[in-house]
This record gives structure tokens, C-alpha cells and sequence, in this order.
């Protein structure tokens, strides 16, 4: 049984409870998100596997995830990096955003999102039991194809997708 780390407002920990059941209840609890750049400023795109408890074939960031309890956030998204997408890069945190998204299936996210970002050239191996596909995009390509087929992506993409991008227009990668 995974279990997911219940946090307040303001990310202190709460408790520990089964994944399922928070997202039952809609309870707040820590997660991450991960972008991935190449060297061409491209950013790289998961769409979803099929069988995804929510949100399945729709496309989002490289890997998003909930650190287990007594793991770091970070050390949760280099490990889920590397078990959908089958790299490690170095990650560093950009931003962090709480949000509540609720699913046709009676699921809600309800989440206090820690955002890092990468830089990764090279092999990418999907798990297929996690990830159907992979693009890379650039950040314009993105911004278009969420305004004229919104429904192709998830829901806390389009809350995280703007903040990234206004990060991405002040760093220099």
C-alpha cells in the first residue's frame, strides 16, 4: 500500500496516509513535478499510460510523483525520473504551488506541488506501465497546443505549465 505525506498550508507534515484514501478525501498532501529541458530549450512531454488511475493518456511534464514517507522530495523525483523515464539528471527546485483538481473517476488532487526542473541529452527508456508516449516541444509549440486542444493535457499542467514558463523567459539554461 503507497502512502502519501499529508502536509498543511504551509508544507509542514502532518501524517502519512494511503495514497487512495487522500485522494478520496481530497486531502492536501506533498508532491512534485518535474520539467525537462535539452539543449535546444525543447521541453520534454510524457503523455500519460492509458491505464493511470487518472488523468491516462493525457500529456503532462516529464514525471510528477508523491515522495514516500521519510524520502526528500528531491531524492522522490530523481527516483521517479529514472523509474518512468529510465534517466537521472541534476535537478533543481524553481518554484512550489498548491492546487485541487478534481477527476470524472471521483479522485481529487489536492496537492502542495514542489517543482524542479533539468537539463537531460540523452536516452530516454519509457516504462511502458507508466508512460504511453514522449515529445519534446518547445515552450511556444506548448503554450499554442494548450490554448487550441486543452483537453490533451492534465489538469495541474495547465496550472504549472504558465509558472514554468515564466521562469524558463528569466533563466538561462
Amino acid at each position: 500500500m503507497e502512502q502519501v505525506i499529508l502536509v498543511d498550508a504551509n508544507d509542514n507534515e502532518l501524517g502519512v496516509m494511503d495514497k487512495m484514501e487522500t485522494h478520496e478525501k481530497a486531502l492536501l498532501h506533498r508532491a512534485f513535478s518535474v520539467f525537462i529541458f535539452n539543449n535546444k530549450g525543447e521541453m520534454l512531454l510524457q503523455q500519460r499510460a492509458l491505464t493511470k488511475y487518472h488523468s491516462g493518456g493525457l500529456w503532462t511534464n516529464a514525471c510528477c510523483s508523491h515522495p514516500r514517507p521519510n524520502e526528500t522530495t528531491i531524492a522522490a523525483a530523481e527516483r521517479r525520473l529514472l523509474e518512468e523515464l529510465g534517466f537521472t539528471t541534476s535537478l533543481h527546485k524553481i518554484f512550489d504551488f498548491t492546487y485541487k483538481a478534481e477527476f470524472d473517476n471521483g479522485l481529487t488532487e489536492h496537492e502542495f506541488d514542489h517543482v524542479f526542473s533539468g537539463l537531460y541529452e540523452g536516452e530516454i527508456k519509457i516504462n511502458t506501465s507508466e508512460v504511453k508516449d514522449i515529445a519534446y516541444k518547445t515552450m511556444k509549440e506548448i503554450a499554442a497546443s494548450l490554448q487550441t486542444h486543452p483537453q490533451k493535457y492534465t489538469a495541474w499542467f495547465h496550472l504549472a505549465f504558465p509558472k514554468v514558463y515564466d521562469w524558463y523567459k528569466r533563466a538561462s539554461l
